[in-house]
């Protein structure tokens, strides 16, 4: 009778052989998922972009003032106006002097992707429809914070839910610019494309 040696050698080795393939098979599935998941992010920033550039329609239709400003405050803050809110840590300072844009939606920094609150053309700001990545107050997706954001450190969501009275939204600086024939030519173009 022999001691086995070669047999359990034998066994590791299969073993062995079983993991990698199926280390391999979870590689693929986790490569898989990611593409799946980074392909319906693409396509909801597409719908997302459909449904602002629709709302907005050829004669620039824009939302109402109490939504910009509280969509001002979400993005801004009010460090400006005497509060204690910081600016959300996804806004981007733009090439262009004075304006400003989204880093975390994806839409980078172009004309007709800034966030401005006051000024004399149309800004992204200014859309019936408009969606946030972070779901904040003011934009269409807006869900209210959870309730685990209400705790210490309170959250920037949280804040603006609990904390800001309508009279503090009230202070924030906005304007709602007039139709300008540059506005309606750019959503032209953006609609021939």
């Amino acid at each position: 009778m022999g001691c086995n040696c070669r047999k359990k050698r034998k066994a590791k080795e299969l073993i062995k052989e079983k993991e990698q393939e199926r280390d391999k098979l979870l590689s693929i599935r986790k490569s898989w998922s990611d593409l799946n998941k980074q392909v319906r992010r693409q396509l909801t920033l597409i719908q997302s972009f459909g449904l602002s550039m629709a709302s907005r329609g050829v004669t620039s239709k824009k939302t109402d003032g109490p939504t910009k400003q509280l969509r001002v405050l979400s993005c801004f803050g009010n460090l400006d106006v005497g509060g204690e809110l910081i600016k959300c840590p996804h806004l981007k300072e733009s090439k262009t002097p004075g304006k400003h844009y989204c880093g975390e939606c994806g839409c980078g920094d172009r004309k007709g992707t800034h966030l401005v609150s006051q000024g004399e053309k149309y800004s992204k700001l200014d859309y019936p429809i408009l969606s946030c990545p972070l779901k904040m107050p003011g934009f269409t997706n807006y869900e209210p914070s959870a309730d685990n954001e209400k705790l210490p450190p309170m959250s920037r969501k949280a804040y603006i839910d609990t904390q800001l009275k309508p009279a503090d939204i009230q202070r924030i600086k906005i304007t709602i610019p007039d139709e300008d024939e540059e506005s309606i030519i750019e959503i032209q173009e953006h609609l021939k494309d």
